[in-house]
This record gives structure tokens, sequence and C-alpha cells, in this order.
């Protein structure tokens, strides 16, 4: 599928599911990685990974768009546009779309864990990316002193 085949379906699929024109631009970004595809709120265009449609075919690709699609109506109509608002969430149980996007193999979110620590009293392991002050931090859990372990 092309730039032009993604538009006219979008276009169409706005058509049919809301009932309103979809005038802005729709494209694939190969540079998403994580998610399935995201609106964009100061241009309106709407965005597309194009690895969910490679993967998992035109029905996934489908439900993805209704979700995009819901955020952008929603957007210009004034509604609540984001995951947790009351309209997005009946806007897409109504027209059917994706809630999330299936998970592409091999594009997880990596986090490095840079500092480990130990409690002394009950060897609870805390990871973390920052550095903590163990002077004024103790375990969650017991209340203990934490150790930096190496």
């Amino acid at each position: 599928m092309n730039q032009n085949e993604l538009q006219k379906m979008v276009e169409e699929i706005s058509l049919t599911s809301f009932n309103k024109p979809f005038v802005h631009e729709a494209t694939f970004n190969s540079r998403l990685r994580t998610t399935g595809g995201r609106y964009l709120l100061r241009s309106h265009n709407l965005e597309f990974n194009p690895k969910q449609y490679q993967l998992y075919g035109e029905e996934e690709l489908i439900k993805i768009i209704k979700h995009e699609l819901c955020h952008y109506h929603l957007h210009i109509e004034g509604r609540g546009y984001k995951h947790r608002d009351a309209d997005f969430k009946e806007l897409l149980a109504h027209v059917g779309g994706a809630r999330y996007c299936r998970e592409i193999p091999g594009a997880k979110r990596q986090t490095k864990v840079l500092h480990e620590y130990e409690c002394q009293d009950c060897h609870l392991l805390y990871s973390r990316k920052r550095r903590i002050d163990t002077s004024k931090y103790v375990c969650g859990k017991c209340r203990g002193k934490l150790r930096k372990k190496l």
C-alpha cells in the first residue's frame, strides 16, 4: 500500500464510520516504533506505522485508522480527544477502533539500569536509571536502610 492508497482509505473510513470528511493528510511514517499511529495536533495530519500493516494486514490498519480518526474528529469538534476522556472512549467503542495496537516484535522500549540498590533488612532490590541519595530514601516495604549494590 502506498501513500495515495492510505489517504483514500482514511477518507473512506472517515465518511463511512464517522459521517464526516477527513480533509488533511494521512501518511506512513517508518520512524514510528512502539505505536500504531499518531494524530498531530497542530497540523491535524495522521501518521501510521507501516510495520503494523506489513505484519498484521489491512484489518489491523483499519482499527488503527479508526482510533486516530477518533482523536482527529473529537479534537476538531472541541470535545475530549485524549485517551482518558469519556468522549474518546465512547466514540472508539461505537466505531470499533483498536484501543491498543498490536506489539511489533523487537520494538520494545529498552530501559537502562545504571544503579541498583538493596535494602539491608529485607533485601528488596531497586533498579534505577538515576542515582538516589541513600541518606534521604529508605525501603518502601520495611523502611530499612538502602545500600548501593556493586
